[in-house]
């Protein structure tokens, strides 16, 4: 992957980072890229949060993968720092090409950089492919997951 950096994400980068968030099957119905208003307030809490990381995979100008890196500190484990990676998307013409392997990679090396011990992240449970994808990489499936919507 030489020819794409990953680097935080800048303001410009929002629209292709909510097009990409939008283009599944989950997306579609809960993302709104023609109003990036709630995106871009989103985006400067994210800046002002040193735990807090939004990256992009940028080729050229072009935005073709993206995911959030969360640091939690924790009491429990012995006080161990823990990252969850979330909103992991990989542009649909790069999936398959090693894109969201050097993705994931780099989210745990950086994880590792910021003190943390363990990295952990969920995945609809419709993913069957994106479980298998994190199988491979060695996550292992050790939780059940809940949410309420408010």
């Amino acid at each position: 992957m030489v020819d794409v950096e990953i680097r935080p994400a800048l303001e410009q980068d929002i629209p292709g980072v909510v097009a990409l968030l939008a283009d599944d099957v989950l997306g579609a119905g809960r993302e709104t890229p023609d109003d990036l208003a709630p995106y871009l307030a989103a985006f400067n809490r994210l800046c002002g949060d040193p735990n807090q990381l939004l990256v992009v995979a940028a080729r050229a100008d072009a935005v073709v993968g993206t995911l959030q890196l969360s640091v939690i500190p924790g009491l429990s484990r012995r006080g161990r720092t823990r990252s969850i990676i979330e909103a992991v998307r990989v542009h649909r013409d790069e999936r398959g090409s090693g894109l969201g392997t050097t993705l994931i990679e780099w989210a745990i090396a950086e994880s590792g950089r910021r003190g943390c011990s363990l990295v952990q992240l969920t995945s609809d449970r419709t993913r069957t492919d994106a479980h298998r994808f994190y199988q491979r990489l060695g996550f292992t499936a050790t939780h059940v997951g809940f949410k309420l919507e408010l």
